[in-house]
């Protein structure tokens, strides 16, 4: 008998939270009219008595209004009825911030019934903060995770707390690039909708070259690795009596959002066979790293440094101190309205055997235990619609994951966007992730902490490389033993 009650009220609260969630959710607008009782009744498993105590329920919230003789009609919100919260996370620092409350204020006045939370979370262990949150049943109802993110949802073994999602207003293949949304199917399931992306390009400055006696058209058409060099040669000025640089022709990162591009343009590889074989050791990646350090040591076109901060690239093309970097569309946001007035653009990444960059990814994911999921589903499709996405168009350098939208020159502004913004297209077929590239999230942490010594010029690439490997092995190893590692994670977006 228990068990019988039980059933019956699992399929009522099945029943109401559905119908509050559609009409909260907007799938059931102000002034629809809702199914006749005997239909909610037979597509529910419930009785008829028990449709209306639930009707009756919604209209004493102010949601609906039975109308006589015609039946129950979505009721247009009332100042005094409470808006259903869903609770939104994102990482603090983000450039896109405040783009995300606009689309929120668009949302909320598409969607009367709901009031959308942002909660800006610390960048720092941003995914440890928020599947502390999700296990502790306190939210969110919806999260921001980039491809670093989703590395770390593996990492430390979460991607449970994720509702797998599939759009229901965007096709991958029609609408959008099949590229981004393989970055989120870690498990043959798409555990988060992509909503802008970034690959991985060529900042300049336009002044810079033109002082060097370099043209535009000579670093848009880099085609090698000596042409880079060759031009970055041009760019650097000459050091000063004291020694002291006062420009620099390239700079780049050794974040692993940036250097692992040069991997790809000449052939090389991390691993193979599902990250089970190191592929590390290859000659090739022994040539790239080491040009990678004569940019630094030999030549002297890149400042030396040992970290992995990206921001080190960015602050010294704002301060017009280097006259090209390695930086993405997302970090363009750093030079929008920049102080520095630096007259910049955007370019390709030269190859050497092959053209090859990587990409970086912003997506929206939903947590599996939250109570509106509907509502929350709501929300991600308004935030791929092309409202939402001409919002992120017009007002930041990422690139929205809706094609109509990123390839409309009708929402470049000169002031926010590069004249060449759409190099981005001539790229995308080259384009691939970390996890693309077959990496896991273990093998990137020791990509992340065991070459330290080689940026310091403290170690061969060949020593490098070949010590690397076989730990790039164990970790895979190690990855598949019951124990997983916890608490580090990796950076965050861009």
């Amino acid at each position: 008998m228990l068990k019988r009650r039980n059933l019956f009220q699992e399929r009522y609260d099945s029943f109401l939270k559905e119908l509050k969630n559609e009409i909260l959710s907007g799938s059931l607008k102000p002034g629809e009219f809702i199914l006749p009782e005997n239909t909610l009744s037979e597509k529910y498993k419930i009785s008829r008595v028990s449709v209306r105590k639930v009707l009756a329920q919604l209209v004493e919230e102010g949601l609906i209004e039975k109308i006589a003789g015609k039946g129950n009609r979505v009721k247009p919100p009332e100042e005094e009825i409470p808006r259903q919260t869903i609770t939104l996370t994102w990482f603090s620092g983000s450039y896109e911030t405040d783009i995300v409350r606009m689309i929120i204020d668009r949302y909320e006045k598409a969607h009367p019934y709901v009031r959308v939370e942002l909660v800006i979370l610390p960048a720092e262990q941003y995914v440890h903060h928020v599947t502390q949150m999700m296990e502790e049943g306190k939210g969110p109802d919806l999260l921001f995770v980039s491809d670093a993110h989703m590395r770390d949802f593996v990492y430390l073994d979460k991607l449970h707390l994720i509702e797998p999602y599939t759009p229901k207003t965007l096709d991958p293949l029609q609408d959008s690039y099949p590229i981004l949304f393989d970055t989120f199917t870690p498990e043959d399931q798409l555990l988060a909708v992509p909503v802008h992306f970034s690959p991985v390009v060529i900042c300049y400055n336009k002044e810079a070259l033109e002082r060097a006696g370099v043209s535009e058209q000579d670093v848009n058409t880099m085609g090698s690795w000596d042409d880079l060099l060759r031009i970055a040669k041009q760019c650097t000025e000459e050091a000063r009596e004291d020694g002291v640089m006062e420009q620099y022709g390239f700079c780049f990162s050794s974040s692993t959002n940036r250097w692992p591009a040069f991997i790809m343009q000449n052939g090389g590889r991390f691993v193979s066979e599902g990250g089970r074989k190191g592929e590390f050791a290859d000659p090739r990646n022994w040539e790239t790293l080491q040009f990678c350090l004569d940019l630094m040591y030999k030549h002297h076109v890149s400042p030396i440094y040992s970290h992995g901060s990206s921001f080190l690239a960015e602050t010294l093309f704002k301060k017009g101190r280097v006259a090209m970097i390695m930086s993405t569309y997302y970090f363009m946001n750093e030079f929008r309205g920049s102080d520095s007035h630096v007259l910049w653009d955007v370019a390709p990444l030269p190859g050497r055997t092959e053209q090859g960059t990587l990409l970086v990814c912003g997506a929206l994911a939903i947590n599996k235990h939250g109570d509106k999921t509907k509502v929350a589903e709501s929300f991600v499709e308004f935030m791929i619609g092309s409202e939402a996405q001409s919002l992120l168009k017009r007002h930041g350098c990422t690139i929205p994951v809706r094609r109509t939208i990123a390839e409309n020159d009708g929402l470049l502004d000169p002031v926010i966007h590069p004249a060449n913004y759409n190099a981005f297209k001539a790229m995308i077929p080259f384009t691939q992730s970390l996890q693309g590239l077959g990496i896991t999230a273990e093998q990137l942490y020791v990509l992340n902490t065991e070459l330290h010594e080689l940026w310091a010029n403290m170690e061969t690439p060949e020593s490098a490389c070949k010590r690397v490997n076989v730990l790039l092995e164990q970790a895979y190893v190690q990855s598949k033993a019951a124990a997983k590692p916890t608490g580090q994670q990796t950076s965050v977006n861009g």
